[in-house]
């Protein structure tokens, strides 16, 4: 009778049909924590969503800790049908929250969060796959770039316009095909160099010794990340300069998102920068380790502990939700 009922059905409210069974089945603690904030279903299948990527981010580090191996070709494919998976999850939540007349700034908040959290979670899962190691830091710094200038953009249009081409629908595309692709030639393929992955460039002079993800990474950044950075930048000086404002100041924006839910007016407040206060020590600290043969002045599992503590009472400060 349910799959009767389902044929009837658009293909929107067939996926909330068959999420609703699940979460109904196998996520009780969703459920408890969406009634605490008086959310509707949409924040079922953002948490949803979210969690395909940090299983996806936990077989990468599983079975390749430190991203310069080779993991079971089946966790490539995994990746990618997680990847997949929560593609899908996260155009349906807002489509379900517009749909149900339920979306709110709590949870544009959370949907926000959890994308952002995405960004590292798929860089691992990525750097993994394509056995870049510690170059796997650029590859996450080439998604969260991104993700706040749209966000930046958004704070002040009011708008969230993607360009026709876009991380969140053929960026992930590409990537998800990228795990995919990899499951059938293995990981190697991406560390070695990319005459030999690619022979068609074997002419070029310049690539001589450049591993495959390493011309990935600079692709990356001249053809997709530069542009969108430059669309934001534009769409934001056009808002600034109707307003008499300053660019130097839009430029140091601070917790978009969270001014956002606050509703607070546009404009650098202190409160919003407090948290980079902490930046300078554990730069400082780093440097240290650089100058001391490796060697920190202070651990750094206490730095990030230092700097979640000094986060968590900021944020305690801010009392967004009284």
């Amino acid at each position: 009778m349910a799959l009767m009922h389902c044929t009837d059905t658009s293909t929107v409210e067939l996926i909330t049909l068959i999420l609703q069974n699940m979460c109904y089945n196998h996520f009780g603690l969703v459920l408890l924590l969406s009634s605490l904030f008086g959310c509707h279903f949409y924040f079922q299948i953002t948490l949803t969503g979210f969690m395909f990527l940090l299983i996806s981010a936990s077989l990468g580090y599983i079975y390749s800790p430190q991203l310069d191996s080779p993991p079971p070709r089946w966790v490539h494919f995994a990746h990618g049908l997680l990847l997949f998976l929560y593609q899908t999850f996260d155009a349906v939540d807002g489509k379900q929250a517009r749909r149900t007349n339920s979306s709110s700034p709590l949870g544009e908040l959370f949907d926000h969060g959890c994308d952002a959290l995405a960004c590292a979670l798929e860089a691992l899962a990525f750097g993994s796959t394509a056995m870049c190691g510690r170059y796997t830091f650029w590859f996450w710094v080439i998604s969260a770039v991104p993700f706040y200038g749209a966000t930046w953009e958004h704070y002040f249009t009011n708008t969230l316009i993607l360009p026709a081409v876009n991380g969140p629908t053929e960026g992930l595309m590409l990537i998800y095909m990228a795990h995919f692709f990899t499951a059938i030639v293995g990981a190697e393929w991406w560390a070695q160099d990319i005459r030999k992955s690619i022979p068609l460039l074997s002419w070029v002079p310049l690539v001589d010794g450049i591993p495959t993800y390493g011309a990935v990474l600079f692709c990356m950044i001249v053809f997709a990340v530069i542009p969108t950075i430059t669309f934001n930048v534009q769409n934001v000086y056009k808002v600034v300069r109707l307003r008499h404002g300053s660019m130097l100041k839009a430029l140091a924006m601070g917790r978009m998102i969270l001014a956002h839910l606050c509703d607070e007016p546009k404009g650098l407040k202190t409160s919003m920068s407090m948290s980079l206060f902490y930046l300078p020590l554990a730069i400082a600290n780093a440097l240290t380790a650089w100058l001391n043969d490796g060697i920190p002045l202070v651990d750094e599992k206490w730095v990030l502990l230092g700097f979640c503590l000094y986060t968590g009472l900021q944020e305690k400060k801010l009392e967004i939700f009284i």
